[in-house]
Order: structure tokens, then sequence, then C-alpha cells
């Protein structure tokens, strides 16, 4: 979510929603694209917020969201390396530098477990 906000224009249509969706977080968090998890999930599922952005925005937005209910939720797609692939592919186009932890998803995706999601042997908690 921080490298889909930080790719967006701080004076357009999708960043001003944010700040209306979000009025409590200071614009320096806002702009820097600190949220928790509460707040990506609101966004993630905002059915409104789409109609706030161009084309390049949307293709981005989809791609997170895709990820976030694909890759990063309890159960991992078959087809992961695609999606993950999409992502950073929109991200660009959206305009995003490429941060180190994207770099780091990116080159070590052939190493991610089938099972990242799945309880642990450990008192039954979940892998973090």
């Amino acid at each position: 979510m921080k490298q889909f906000v930080k790719t967006l224009n701080k004076e357009g249509d999708c960043f001003k929603y944010i700040c209306t969706k979000f009025p409590g977080p200071t614009i320096e968090k806002l702009k820097a694209g600190v949220f928790d998890g509460p707040q990506t999930r609101t966004l993630v599922n905002d059915c409104d917020f789409p109609n706030s952005m161009n084309e390049n925005e949307s293709c981005a937005r989809s791609a997170l969201v895709e990820t976030v209910k694909n890759f990063l939720g309890n159960r991992t797609a078959v087809n992961y390396k695609g999606i993950v692939a999409r992502l950073l592919i929109t991200l660009q186009d959206a305009g995003a530098n490429m941060s180190i932890k994207l770099h780091f998803l990116y080159s070590h995706l052939d190493r991610f477990p089938e099972h990242l999601g799945d309880l642990s042997d450990e008192q039954g908690e979940r892998f973090h």
C-alpha cells in the first residue's frame, strides 16, 4: 500500500479521496503511505475508491488487491508468482520506485513455501 500511495499525484482526486477517508492521520503520514492494517483493509474493500483513479492507478490498485487476497492471506494461490509479477509491473507503470522490500520480494519469490499462511506446529500459532 505504501508504494501505491507514494505513486499518487498529491493534488489528484485519488489522494484527496484518501485524505477525506482518513482525516485522523497527518498529511505527512498519508503522503508517506503510512497505514495500519485496518486502514489498508478499508481501502482494499472500498467500492468507491476506484472511481477517483485514473487508468494506471486503477490497474495498480487491482493488482494490489489481487496480491493482498491471493498471496498475503492465509492461503497462497497456485499462480502467486504471476500475481506478484503483475503487481510489480503495474506499480512500475504507475511510476513507483522499487523499494528494497519489493526488490527482496521479487528476488526471493521462489523461496516462499507453499504453506506460508498455514498453522505452525507450536501451540496452533500462525506464521507471521
